[in-house]
């Protein structure tokens, strides 16, 4: 005999206690609840999960940015331990070797940072002869983050 042809014994009754299943062995299959209950528990789980991918990308070029900032502030930092005075400029840092090069801001995706010079009356012994000495450097970005805070304030 065929699979195909085979039929279930019409005579075989389904017993009392059995809640769900085929009444014979050769027929399988997903009943509509199951399907539903799977339907719903994927739908809850999508919206759980696209929120939190939509800010995925914002959230991934801040911490860039954060650990650009860190990496900056801290070669300005030992420059001034080393050096005895803040560095005339960002490209010093690259000049001396402080820096490979200077990062792009993943936020502006340019490296347009925005630089802080040191007051001439407050750290005049700590400035280069004759120029202005960087302090500190911010995102050049007017966008807000994600936070609430604008990038140029990081």
């Amino acid at each position: 005999m065929k699979r195909s042809d085979h039929q279930c014994p019409q005579e075989t009754p389904i017993p009392a206690t059995r809640i769900r299943g085929p009444a014979c062995e050769g027929q399988r299959g997903f009943t509509l609840i199951e399907l539903i209950i799977v339907i719903a528990i994927i739908g809850i789980l999508a919206t759980i999960a696209v929120p939190a991918m939509r800010t995925a990308p914002q959230r991934a070029r801040e911490a860039a940015l954060k650990e650009n900032l860190f990496t900056m502030r801290s070669c300005i930092d030992q420059y001034l331990a080393d050096r005895g005075t803040y560095p005339p400029s960002l490209e010093a840092l690259v000049e001396e070797g402080y820096l490979r090069r200077i990062p792009d801001d993943p936020v502006t995706r340019a490296p347009d940072w925005q630089v802080v010079y040191a007051e001439a009356d407050e750290d005049e012994d700590l400035l280069p002869e004759g120029s202005q000495g960087v302090i500190d450097v911010h995102s050049a970005s007017q966008d807000i983050g994600l936070d609430g805070t604008p990038y140029a304030e990081w």
